[in-house]
């Protein structure tokens, strides 16, 4: 999925696989790996970044990404624009460095490991597993560090941990697959799940603003919650998409729209936008 394998190695590891690494101001390469990559943003790199900027999620999505469709799930997905010049640069790095460091999309605080998520058996069935990988990459002299690390105290260091947390429930969703028990997903889904995955500003809207609240049994608590804590309503998001995608009974929908004059609303607020 816009990851050029050619520099991936296909080996998979554990937190304590060891490995050497030391990127600085004085390598020949520094910034050299902000150039000509295609880096798909997850909802918590967009979250931070357009706060660290004070722009709209709307805004940072129209001016800093474009939209890509995976055809294995027909999931769209925020992907990062470079710049329009001959080395088609990201456009917040500089040469002294990324502009929005301690901000930067999981991706590139995870370099020059690679992390995903899977499903695998086990003697309870089926469960989610993480797995990693290094991403060797020829022009990178960053692996002629000396400093020693594992993946799991690189994840530490470069906060990749908090972002692995913030994404895990989204991370989940991406394994569905379009198969004869998964149908190929309709336009007005697709489009909500890019919704409650990357704006969270209309989401927000969409939520308070339609009947929403009123269909589904959402604890008060909660509610007041996701009116002002981002963090918690792109959490919410994440159930809801799990809920309408039918990947996971997440909510309930109020006993009133189960039957009756309301049902014909129940059946369609997955596609409210």
């Amino acid at each position: 999925m816009l990851m050029d394998m050619s520099t991936v190695d296909p080996i998979n590891r554990t937190l304590n696989a060891e490995f050497k690494f030391r990127c600085h101001h004085d390598i020949s390469c520094f910034t050299k790996c902000c150039s000509r990559k295609s880096i798909i943003l997850t909802p918590y790199d967009i979250l931070r970044i357009k706060d660290r900027l004070g722009i709209s999620s709307g805004d940072f999505l129209e001016k800093y990404t474009y939209t890509y469709i995976d055809e294995e799930t027909s999931h769209p997905y925020a992907v990062l624009k470079t710049m329009d010049d001959n080395e088609e640069k990201c456009p917040f790095v500089t040469p002294a460095g990324c502009s929005i460091y301690e901000d930067r999309p999981s991706n590139c605080r995870y370099y020059p490991v690679g992390q995903g998520i899977m499903i695998v058996d086990s003697d309870k069935g089926p469960i989610k597993e993480e797995f990693y990988f290094f991403i060797k990459d020829p022009n990178c002299l960053g692996y002629q560090g000396d400093r020693e690390w594992t993946i799991g105290s690189w994840r530490i260091e470069q906060g990749a941990d908090l972002y692995d947390e913030m994404n895990r429930e989204w991370k989940e969703i991406q394994l569905r697959r379009n198969t004869s028990e998964q149908s190929k997903l309709t336009p007005n889904k697709q489009a909500m799940l890019y919704l409650a995955s990357y704006d969270i500003d209309k989401f927000r809207k969409f939520v308070f603003e339609s009947k929403l609240l009123d269909i589904l049994e959402i604890d008060k608590e909660e509610v007041e919650k996701i009116k002002t804590d981002e963090t918690a309503l792109m959490k919410f998001g994440f159930k809801y998409l799990k809920y309408i995608l039918m990947l996971e009974e997440t909510l309930k929908v109020r006993g009133e729209y189960k039957k009756g004059e309301h049902s014909h609303e129940a059946e369609g607020f997955g596609s409210a936008i």
